[in-house]
């Protein structure tokens, strides 16, 4: 065959093949647009030649694999074109969820529906074709399919279980609220730890892993700046990795106002930039930081009133960006490497996979910080404040001017000279004028300007003697409507910078106490104080996000942020003791044994001890020397005195236990002049007398004077085996720090050193551990940040200026000034302490008399009571009251049965025996304890007994329960013997009158016939 030949005939086969393709025709005429079961979809087709029309699924998973699926297929013949309507078949784990019988499936990333017109022979030949897209429905969207299967029994529970009918999509959500709130920052090493988890779905897993290297998300924040950064950098918001450096991103505040952004690449590779603008003091601003592979974009919005201000800087790295933000922790605001900025933090959000969509001109303000409305009371307070810097600066220059004449003799015609230049009538100068609720505020600035000569007066001076001023008013209150009258004094107080004030305040919004109840308005000047580093503030706010009061969610790791403040102030409050701190008590206002002991310098009972110290009572001594010293049992905080009774002890009475006190407050010079030699000498007696504290105070003292780690292990490994908290917690820490001799630094050592001297009662050991569980050790400690509360929190009710308001409150108490006691336990109350909730509970309900409205009487109970059983070692008394309220029906609710029988059940498992004593009632008056209260009592057998059967069990435990209660007791089981009696004794009578009834005649008859037989007989 020649070359013309050949192209002739291939001309030929390409005609023909034109020809055909040009009239074989598919096309789906209604595709759907996802992928749901039981569909028509209409095909129009036609073909030149007797050909098969095939409709298939190409599916593509995320594992790389494509799979063809065949829905149907049918013949064409040539002709006119047709309309075929088929139903899709599309297999079960496309369009629906798993069931149990339906398995699931890969992660679909596409699905193509394709129509063709298919040729048959030694290949299939295609010469039409259509395709569309469908799209698969996510998962916990697909409905559930109604099998029509006989299923065994296994699938029936399965089916009808919760979890099964509840199925919901995991939380996989793409845009994370590290903060929602507003926090608290006070510029020290304090902040929010926030962790992610990989995605649970496999497939968001994977791409989330191929975007390390080239991520592509958004970090926002919104923070108000109330001072410029003090150190070189202060933390706004970072990333710190699992070998605790930096990581992507990290952003800082300079002292200039500047950011500082810091991004880390492969290879140890690291870039930072600063941007060219500033943040302003005094302006809410949000921040935001976008990467775009090695795009970094960094911009502020600020808002001032209703101006908004808009700044922005891109920087390029020459090195790839990596973020793998499941690994190591990301901070907010302060941490264990750098301090915090002076201010509040917004809502704090990470867009994960992708950029906000809105630009900078649509931000507004979130709703949360409208609501606490902050820049609206720095306005209003700067306003008073000017005012006042004007009043003061009058005042003092007429005080001076006052002092100065004093001290010249003039004639009298100067003097009548000078009274003829003033102007007659008053003499009060234009900025004297007062509005009236500010005129207390300008007499106490006149006051203090005249009492200091015309030296300058600060407006701090006018805020604390403001504050003095209401505590003054507000003890002498007959009725709590006093309340709203005094408040403008604290919150001007508040405004002149007294942060005692400001919390004071926030408490009377909190609890309503004479004046309307703000919950919004009481975190706000909670949070201004706790901004001001107020130890009760923080503690309030650490308890408010730890219980989610007010409306507000569960946040332990903002808890954390608040606790673990004060908790390390605590343990260097308790190292710098001061007479404004107390001994932290937990004396509850119904334990008249707790009550008798409270003394005072004059009082009896510390007289006795005095003498006895005297008389050589080593114990009265210490004891005498404790009181002085810490301020306990009501005594005043007098550390000279108390330093005098240990050297006492120590020295007269050879006591090892004051040797070892007197070598401490020698060591750091507590009421004496320091010695730390004499302080060895003391120390070395104790120890050698056993006393094991002493052990630990050596070691203490190799280790920080001499530097001989190895004698300081010695010794502290020797107390530790004593059970010694201290030397456990020192051995923690030379192993964190790589001093322990012959070992590296191992963090997980000193974890379980922190462990044994926090379950030992060390405050410090517990804030250690802590630190330790707020962010883990990878691979070796998770991370626990609801027992990191609770260990913080437990540091810091060790606070002695929350021992100082107790004691306050303690002291009104037994001088009988109750507004004033339930004043100062209710700011203890809202700090959380438990305690103070009860006593507040029980001085609303025994002792507050006309003082209180009986409305909030009743809610004041309820509330307060219901906190305390709330508590982690609840007075089971609040159970008991609570079941009460619950009983009568309180806040004009009706009675709950069934909630009183709960509070009843859970004193009782307290051995509390009015809780027994009450179940009893409640079953006497023909209430049927459900089983669940039966079970938790271990009572379920006497379930279907009868009520005598379960009332003389009650009873019975009630009497065995309590010594006091013994006799109650008894009485309430005599009662239910003896109704038990005379139910069976009057059943007794009763079955023995119808056996009469039924038996008199035949008795009768019988009686007559033995009468007659021996009548008979006679006759």
């Amino acid at each position: 065959m020649d070359f013309l030949t050949v192209s002739k005939y291939i001309c030929q086969v390409c005609l023909s093949m034109q020809i055909v393709w040009a009239l074989d025709e598919v096309t789906l005429l209604n595709p759907p647009a996802e992928a749901l079961p039981d569909q028509l979809l209409e095909i129009l087709y036609s073909c030149d030649e007797p050909a098969t029309v095939q409709l298939d699924c190409v599916v593509s998973f995320d594992t790389g694999s494509t799979s063809t699926l065949l829905l149907k297929r049918w013949s064409c013949s040539p002709g006119d074109p047709k309309i075929r309507t088929v139903k899709l078949n599309l297999p079960d784990w496309l369009v629906y969820q798993d069931d149990g019988i339906i398995s699931d499936s890969d992660w679909v990333l596409s699905c193509l529906l394709r129509a063709s017109v298919r040729y048959s022979g030694l290949r299939d030949t295609v010469t039409a074709q259509d395709v569309a897209t469908l799209q698969p429905k996510p998962f916990f969207s697909r409905p559930v399919k109604q099998c029509q299967l006989c299923v065994d029994w296994g699938m029936q529970m399965l089916e009808i279980s919760q979890q099964f009918v509840q199925k919901q999509c995991p939380m996989e959500k793409e845009t994370l609220d590290f903060l929602s709130l507003i926090f608290a920052s006070t510029g020290e090493n304090f902040g929010i730890t926030r962790t992610l988890d990989p995605y649970r779905s496999e497939a968001l897993e994977y791409l989330r892993g191929q975007a390390f290297a080239s991520p592509w998300c958004m970090f926002t924040v919104w923070i108000f700046v109330t001072k410029h950064c003090q150190e070189a950098l202060c933390g706004v918001f970072y990333h710190i990795d699992s070998y605790n450096d930096y990581s992507t991103p990290a952003m800082f505040l300079t002292q200039s106002g500047q950011l500082h952004v810091q991004l880390t690449g492969a290879s140890e590779e690291s870039s930072a930039f600063l941007s060219p603008f500033k943040v302003p003091v005094g302006q809410w601003c949000r921040l935001s930081l976008t990467l775009q592979g090695r795009i970094v974009s960094v911009s502020t919005v600020c808002m001032d009133g209703g101006q908004r201000t808009v700044k922005s800087i891109e920087h390029v790295c020459r090195h790839n960006v990596v973020l793998d933000d499941t690994e190591g922790y990301f901070v907010i605001g302060g941490g264990n490497y750098v301090k915090g900025i002076e201010g509040y933090f917004g809502p704090v959000t990470y867009f994960r996979n992708g950029i906000s969509p809105h630009n900078s001109h649509e931000v507004v303000l979130p709703d949360v910080i409208k609501s606490v409305n902050l820049t609206g009371w720095l306005q209003m307070c700067q306003e008073f404040s000017a005012e006042m810097s004007v009043k003061i600066t009058g005042y003092s220059l007429k005080a001076k001017q006052r002092t100065e004449s004093s001290k010249v003799c003039f004639d009298v015609l100067h003097e009548w000279l000078v009274e003829e230049r003033l102007p007659s009538g008053s003499k009060c100068e234009q900025w004297e004028s007062a509005v009236p609720h500010r005129r207390s505020a300008a007499t106490l600035a006149k006051s203090l300007a005249s009492k200091y000569g015309g030296r300058t007066v600060s407006l701090s001076a006018v805020g604390r003697a403001l504050y003095s001023l209401s505590l003054h008013k507000l003890s002498r209150a007959s009725s709590s409507s006093v309340v709203s009258r005094i408040l403008p004094l604290l919150l001007q107080a508040g405004c002149l910078a007294d942060n005692q004030a400001l919390y004071t305040s926030s408490v009377l919004f909190s609890a309503g106490l004479g004046v309307r109840r703000q919950p919004a308005k009481a975190w706000l000047l909670a949070l201004l104080a706790a901004q001001g580093d107020d130890r009760l503030a923080l503690l309030h706010l650490g308890h408010l996000h730890q219980q989610g009061l007010h409306g507000l969610p569960t946040d332990p790791d903002l808890a954390f942020a608040y606790y673990a403040n004060i908790a390390k102030q605590t343990t260097l409050d308790r190292h710098n003791h001061k007479a404004q701190q107390a001994f932290v008590e937990a004396i509850y206002l119904n334990n008249d044994e707790d009550l008798n002991l409270q003394t005072n310098e004059d009082h009896h009972i510390f007289q006795w001890l005095k003498l006895q110290a005297r008389q050589g009572a080593a114990e009265a001594e210490r004891t005498v020397a404790r009181m002085l010293f810490w301020g306990q049992q009501g005594v005043s905080p007098n550390i000279q005195e108390a330093a005098r009774h240990y050297r006492r002890g120590a020295l007269q009475w050879q006591d090892p236990a004051s040797m070892y006190d007197y070598g401490i407050v020698l060591l750091q010079g507590h009421g004496v002049e320091q010695d730390v030699p004499k302080a060895v000498m003391f120390l070395r007696k104790a120890m050698d007398q056993g006393f094991v504290p002493a052990i630990n105070a050596l070691a203490w003292y190799y280790e920080q004077y001499e530097q001989d780690y190895k004698q300081a292990v010695q010794l502290w490994e020797q107390a530790d085996l004593l059970d010694s908290p201290e030397a456990a917690l020192n051995l923690g820490v030379m192993h964190s720090r790589g001093l322990y001799p012959g070992k590296p630094s191992s963090q997980y050592m000193a974890y379980k050193y922190y462990l044994r001297s926090a379950e030992r009662g060390h405050i410090r050991g517990a804030v250690q551990l802590a630190d330790v569980w707020i962010t883990g050790i990878p691979g070796l400690v998770h991370r626990r940040p609801s027992d990191a509360v609770l260990w913080t929190k437990w540091a810091a009710e060790h606070n002695g200026y929350l021992g100082s308001i107790l004691r306050k409150a303690m002291d009104s108490y037994l001088k009988n000034n109750m507004f004033s006691s339930l004043l100062y336990y209710m700011m203890a109350a809202e700090a959380g302490f438990a305690a103070a909730q009860f006593n507040v509970a029980y001085l609303c309900e025994e002792k507050m008399g006309g003082l209180l409205d009986p409305v909030y009487t009743s809610q004041c109970m309820w509330r307060f009571y219901n906190l305390t059983s709330q508590s982690q070692n609840p007075n089971t008394y609040a159970f008991i009251k609570l079941g009460d309220l619950l009983y009568e029906g309180c806040e004009d609710s009706q009675r709950d049965l069934l909630s009183a029988a709960q509070m009843y059940t859970r004193a009782a498992l307290r051995n509390n025996p009015q809780g027994w004593y009450n179940l009893g009632v409640l079953t006497q008056e023909g209430y049927t304890l459900p089983l669940s209260v039966l079970i938790e009592l271990g009572l379920s057998d006497l379930y279907l007994a009868d009520n005598n059967s379960l009332l003389s069990a009650l009873y019975k435990r009630c009497r065995d329960s309590d010594n006091d209660s013994f006799l109650p007791c008894s009485m309430a089981l005599f009662s239910v013997y003896l109704q038990s009696f005379q139910k069976d004794y009057s059943a007794a009578v009763k079955y023995s009158m119808a056996v009469a009834v039924v038996a008199a005649p035949t008795l009768l008859l019988l009686i007559l016939g033995v009468l007659r037989g021996r009548l008979l007989s006679v006759n």
